[in-house]
């Protein structure tokens, strides 16, 4: 019997399953993931902000495994051998006939001093170390900034930042706090988010300069401290540091004897294919894919690599060539807690719809639609 292994448990590797067993309907495939348990990521912009609690994102991923007639085996992935028919884990070696990797990538910390800050999409404990800080804080300076990958400028995730800025900035409000707190946002570019397009850049910096929030841009950072940010620009005193640093490869990669681009990202073609390995694919953070600049990290475009990835896996188990490309697409709300900017763009278009109540109550109905679809 054929055997597919996925490596990760996120929105690429539920999405390659689902696909993959519609194909392969009698093949063996087994995910590979540190636990059995699907967190929903997008929305830890809303524990801080006491929207959401931890707890209600993640989602036990049993009913799943059991619906697409998949095993699943808990370890944590070291590295590959035989050109990737073996996978090496802390709990013994997986022998399989095609791998898909969906394992995400990894916050680059190499900046003196960065465990003064917190990192929001590092997981429910660090949403909930930001959201604990800011509960217990009756004023102060409030650094809110984000870093990238200088090998691999697309490799960062500016979007989560800009919606905890927001969140935090609406929240203070409704609290009535807000003139208790300064609030800085920093970056080393001087037109942060650009790969949203120059609209959304212009309406994103217009939307701070109305918050009365700071902007200390287009400095290269230097380091951190419990006093604040130091770049090459000067000093921004703060009392509470967010910061989401630029991305890079899985740990394990550098194990692996594939091919890895300049920022440390397993490399992959234009069909999600791993070049020099066979039956070996890759889709999300994992990977380096060709593309214009803009291309994004995020959940949507994973989706649609995973989805490409699966098929052309199912066209080389039968041996034929691969067929299916994801196509370059950012989609995404800037969600302000009480209101939402959705960006689009493309290869043809860029497009940004002005703020709005329905685009909030949109991402929130999104949310519950896909964690209900895991138990489909």
């Amino acid at each position: 019997m054929t055997h597919i292994l996925i490596l990760g448990a996120g929105f690429a590797a539920v999405t390659a399953a689902r696909e993959l067993r519609r194909l392969q309907p009698q093949a063996r495939i087994t995910l590979v993931a540190p636990k059995p348990e699907f967190v929903y990521l997008p929305s830890l912009i809303w524990i801080p902000t006491h929207l959401r609690q931890g707890g209600g994102l993640i989602r036990p991923l049993q009913p799943f495994l059991q619906r697409h007639r998949l095993e699943f085996h808990q370890a944590q992935v070291s590295g590959l051998a035989d050109g990737g028919r073996t996978v090496l884990t802390d709990r013994g070696e997986l022998k399989n006939d095609a791998l898909l990797i969906a394992t995400g990538g990894r916050f680059i910390r190499k900046l003196p001093g960065i465990e003064h800050a917190l990192t929001l999409c590092e997981g429910i404990a660090a949403a909930e170390a930001i959201r604990d800080r800011l509960t217990a804080m009756r004023s102060g300076r409030i650094a809110f900034g984000f870093g990238g990958n200088p090998q691999e400028p697309a490799a960062m995730r500016g979007g989560p930042m800009f919606e905890l800025l927001f969140g935090v900035e609406t929240m203070l409000r409704q609290q009535q706090r807000r003139e208790a707190f300064t609030l800085t946002f920093f970056n080393p570019a001087t037109e942060p988010g650009k790969r949203l397009g120059d609209k959304a850049v212009g309406k994103i910096l217009a939307a701070m300069a109305r918050r009365r929030i700071a902007t200390h841009l287009g400095h290269k950072l230097v380091s951190f401290s419990a006093q604040g940010v130091t770049t090459e620009g000067g000093q921004i005193d703060a009392d509470l540091i967010l910061f989401m640093p630029g991305l890079t490869g899985p740990q394990w990669a550098e194990n692996s004897g594939l091919p890895l681009s300049p920022g440390g990202f397993i490399q992959a073609d234009a069909y999600c294919r791993v070049p020099t390995a066979e039956r070996v694919f890759i889709a999300g953070d994992a990977g380096s894919f060709p593309g214009p600049d803009w291309l994004p990290k995020q959940a949507h475009m994973a989706e649609l690599q995973a989805r490409a990835a699966a098929q052309n896996l199912h066209l080389a188990l039968q041996g034929h060539a691969p067929t299916a490309q994801p196509r370059p697409e950012l989609m995404c709300i800037i969600d302000t807690l009480d209101s939402g900017i959705m960006v689009y763009r493309s290869p043809q278009r860029s497009m940004v719809f002005p703020a709005n109540r329905l685009f909030h109550w949109s991402k929130k109905a999104f949310e519950k639609r896909y964690l209900a679809s895991l138990n489909k």
